[in-house]
């Protein structure tokens, strides 16, 4: 993930930028990914996780939605309270919930905002970790 916007504590947004898996692969939209999103994220309001076509960077087409975020009602924790945001063309069974659809044939990126980003992200004692593939 990559920094691009100014770090301001507590107020505004923040985000983050991945266009690779964590082995170094760009996101291929017939696959299947996994960002777990830690316990305690650092955000006085929400974070969201955002799926975007890789060529034109505007949401892929013709999707359900295009992101999940901590205030998807039915969003699944899992027992640490981390929770896993699943990114790719068919949810796993029975995640439907932490699901981002993306199109097979085509690339994508994601975008994790932070609303209201807090000291633990820019002091980094709260890490994000990076997408792995798993299908």
């Amino acid at each position: 993930m990559a920094f691009f916007s100014p770090k301001r504590s507590g107020a505004g947004s923040f985000y983050l930028m991945a266009i690779k898996d964590k082995d170094g692969r760009p996101f291929d939209g017939g696959s299947t990914y996994r960002l777990n999103v830690p316990a305690n994220a650092p955000v006085k309001q929400y974070w969201s996780a955002t799926a975007y076509d890789r060529v034109t960077h505007a949401l892929i087409r013709d999707m359900k939605w295009s992101s999940r975020s901590s205030q998807t009602p039915e969003l699944q924790k899992n027992a640490d309270r981390s929770a896993d945001v699943y990114f790719g063309p068919k949810a796993p069974e029975d995640k439907e919930s932490n699901w981002v659809p993306t199109k097979a044939g085509g690339h994508f990126e994601v975008l994790f905002r932070f609303y209201g980003p807090e000291k633990p992200l820019f002091d980094k004692t709260w890490k994000l970790p990076d997408i792995e593939k798993i299908q």
